[in-house]
């Protein structure tokens, strides 16, 4: 495990590389700096950039850790066979929100998040337009500029509950059947655009609850260990917790308790017409 220091350098060095590769094109990106990996899905000459210099430095902070960063799978998706072996990982997604950040919206963050044998260590959650850096240590918290969070109180039942959801474009058939079982219970529903600081809102008890129907680690493995030393809890479509190496069944709840993403989990399991059980009597 790093450090106190070694942590704060890691904090340090990501706000710079934010500052210097990332911050500097928002806005002043040319057409050519812009690429699509796949349709909807958006990478920048900053993403590249960003990526290898965390990448360097990170390797140098922890002589025999290795990374796995968005761009480096997408060029070679063996890079990921890393997260199934012994060593350290970082887990690197340089701009998280591309789309945000190349169409002119502030609402972008850099995640990093160090994980070992499957369990997440320490995390990063770096927004520096929003001036808002959270981070996290197994055992030891949660932090938003170097404030505690904690998670929202429980609710006493799904109704008006505030649920974040992926943009409904990004729904395949069977998410579509899901959610909108989901909100024959009564929820109110949300359509973010970033996971990273979707997580962060979760910790920070500025939201309650989310389900995601990815898995790609590098948008996920910062927030769920922010969101876990917050006091929030996560769980598959099987009730086992999130694996970073994938195969994780869907959809996957993040809530403020346990009680609360099984009963997200089984309002999305209903079938059309069937009642929801509603465990504070509002099924």
């Amino acid at each position: 495990m790093l450090s106190g220091p070694q942590l704060a350098f890691v904090t340090e060095e990501i706000r710079r590389v934010a500052g210097e590769l990332i911050v500097p094109r928002f806005g002043r990106l040319a057409e050519a700096d812009v690429l699509e990996k796949a349709p909807g899905d958006l990478v920048t000459i900053a993403d590249h950039d960003a990526e290898r210099a965390l990448g360097r430095l990170l390797l140098e902070l922890l002589p025999g850790s290795v990374v796995v960063g968005e761009e480096a799978v997408a060029a070679d998706p063996a890079v990921l066979d890393a997260l199934h072996g012994p060593a350290p990982v970082w887990i690197v997604d340089p701009i998280d929100g591309t789309e945000a950040f190349a169409t002119g919206s502030p609402r972008f963050a850099t995640l990093v998040a160090l994980a070992q044998g499957g369990r997440l260590l320490a995390s990063w959650t770096v927004a520096p337009l929003l001036e808002l850096t959270a981070t996290a240590v197994a055992g030891q918290g949660a932090y938003l500029n170097s404030q505690r969070l904690r998670v929202a109180r429980p609710p006493a039942g799904l109704r008006g509950l505030d649920v974040a959801l992926p943009q409904p474009r990004w729904w395949g058939a069977e998410d579509r059947r899901r959610f909108n079982a989901l909100f024959g219970t009564g929820i109110s529903p949300a359509f973010f655009d970033t996971s990273g600081l979707v997580y962060l809102e979760l910790a920070a008890g500025r939201r309650s609850a989310m389900l995601v129907n990815w898995e790609l680690p590098w948008d996920h493995a910062a927030g769920l260990l922010l969101h876990a030393e917050a006091g929030g809890h996560t769980e598959t479509a099987a009730g086992t917790p999130f694996d970073l190496a994938g195969g994780n069944p869907m959809p996957v709840a993040v809530a403020p308790d346990a009680a609360t993403a099984r009963q997200l989990l089984a309002a999305c399991s209903a079938q059309p017409g069937e009642p929801v059980e509603d465990h504070a009597g509002l099924g």
